[in-house]
């Protein structure tokens, strides 16, 4: 194969793996997620397998946070709760990519549970759980 036209199947081998990323981008984002077991509106067709995902981060990001930043309004600080937020969408859209994997269009029951990881040098996990569904509209 001549240099243009390996470097054309490459392009084109390119574009088709973008499009499939793409593609596969909006069916994760599509999956819907519910702390309900029995969630209204929707008929549970199938009940696939439990799923998690997880997210750890460190303590002494808040030590870093509360010792640099005076941004405490109200007793609260922002850069925490920010922290706080960005692992949570994390975990919650790695759960999202887990049922998308397992064919799940839904996943039901989802809880949140942070863990304090003191052993492996002040860690904090945050691990997403729930049952990988499919659903339809009734």
């Amino acid at each position: 194969m001549c240099n243009a036209c390996y470097r054309a199947s490459a392009a084109q081998k390119a574009v088709k793996s973008s499009a499939t990323q793409i593609k596969r981008n909006t069916e994760i984002e599509a999956i819907t997620l519910t702390t309900e077991t029995y969630p209204e509106g929707l008929k549970i067709t199938e009940r696939i397998e439990v799923i998690t995902a997880e997210c750890a981060f460190g303590m002494n990001i808040f030590k870093d946070l509360f010792a640099g930043v005076r941004d405490i309004v109200g007793g609260r600080s922002e850069a925490v709760q920010k922290t706080l937020r960005d692992s949570r969408r994390t975990a919650l859209y790695e759960l999202k990519r887990e049922a998308h994997e397992v064919g799940a269009n839904a996943v039901i029951g989802v809880d949140l549970d942070y863990v304090e990881l003191a052993a492996a040098g002040n860690m904090v996990l945050l691990v997403a759980s729930g049952t990988a569904v499919k659903v339809e509209l009734r």
